[in-house]
């Protein structure tokens, strides 16, 4: 297998400048820009519809389909709140951050290591984030929230590639080997991430829910 235009950023002078800032590759611009594109869409309906249920609380959000499948049961949970306000609130800032890192990018903008650093550990927070979210909604909550489940895949996305352009460039130190198996299989851990996200959420509700729609 070799590499996709996701990760088409280059190792030579192209994308570094004289004083040690880097650039990227238009995929992984362009992938930054998608992702936090659709976050900031799921954060911002989620928003709305966390103001409606404020003002009336017998308010049915769209995407509340069923009892499963219900956006409605995760807004009102705690989990909803954890730092004192609606999460959507800090999703429509951080991929707000994100989308205007991914445009500079696509201009021709470069950074600094601390700053692709910085980006590495904020997308892993977020991800560890969406993880802790997304078994509180299976596990404790017992719903699933379309748009949020569409926040944890993007910012899937948005961690891994920055971890793939940070090793590739060597901005994240690691062995030659673990480097060459990252950028030229950069395609599997999203792929392997996605099935379990899928096959935690097929299991959760198979007997109880999805076993009578065959």
């Amino acid at each position: 297998m070799t590499t996709t235009a996701v990760d088409d950023v280059s190792l030579d002078d192209e994308h570094t400048s004289d004083s040690g800032a880097v650039g990227s590759g238009r995929g992984y611009a362009l992938l930054l820009v998608i992702t936090s594109a659709l976050g900031l869409l799921a954060a911002w309906v989620i928003t709305l519809d966390k103001f409606e249920l404020l003002k009336d609380p017998s308010y049915k959000p769209a995407c509340s389909i069923n009892p499963i499948i219900s956006c409605g049961n995760i807004m009102k949970s705690a989990q909803a709140e954890v730092f004192g306000f609606p999460n959507p609130m800090a999703g429509l800032v951080g991929f707000g951050v994100v989308m205007a890192i991914g445009v500079g990018l696509l201009a021709g903008a470069r950074f600094r290591r601390w700053y692709w650093i910085g980006l590495n550990v904020g997308t892993l927070a977020a991800s560890v984030f969406c993880m802790w979210l997304m078994a509180q909604s299976l596990y404790v909550i017992n719903s699933l929230c379309l748009w949020c489940t569409l926040t944890w895949l993007v910012t899937i996305l948005m961690f891994w590639y920055t971890t793939v352009h940070n090793i590739k460039h060597g901005i994240v130190p690691a062995p030659a080997g673990l480097r060459r198996t990252v950028v030229e299989f950069h395609w599997a851990l999203p792929v392997i991430w996605y099935g379990v996200i899928a096959l935690l959420i097929l299991t959760k509700w198979w007997s109880t829910y999805w076993s009578t729609l065959i």
